[in-house]
């Protein structure tokens, strides 16, 4: 189950550009890809998850704590619009669970009498392979 959380719509900011790629003659009129740019100091998450989202080594968060996304993938801006949003919370859903913390764990005694018996015999294996002195 993943947790909840609202982002208010007066901390994102879009901005229309033109998008790249092929697209013929509309391409260089239209201005459907868009940029979503998302302060992360100054929005209203949490400040655990705050904290985590900063953390985050993910290329799309930039030094300054901005999340930068860029959405092309459709020809309609409103389409465009929803998926960098979409994509914004997929990225904020991502560090709002807690990892479970990894307790290490010894070998047990039999796999490493196992691991010892197996370099053993590995050994006399090699060993035999040597050149036959007379």
């Amino acid at each position: 189950m993943r947790p909840r959380f609202t982002i208010p719509p007066e901390e994102v900011e879009f901005s229309a550009i033109r998008a790249q790629g092929a697209g013929g003659q509309n391409v260089n009129k239209v201005s459907s890809a868009v940029h979503l740019r998302f302060d992360i100091a100054a929005s209203s998450l949490p400040e655990a998850l705050r904290e985590r989202l900063l953390q985050l080594g993910d290329q799309r968060v930039s030094k300054d704590g901005v999340v930068i996304i860029k959405a092309q993938e459709f020809r309609s801006l409103e389409k465009n619009r929803a998926e960098a949003m979409r994509r914004l919370e997929d990225l904020i859903a991502s560090v709002a669970s807690v990892p479970k913390k990894r307790r290490p764990t010894k070998p047990t005694k039999s796999s490493i009498a196992k691991r010892m018996d197996d370099k053993a015999r590995r050994a006399t294996v090699k060993a035999q392979r040597g050149k036959v002195v007379e």
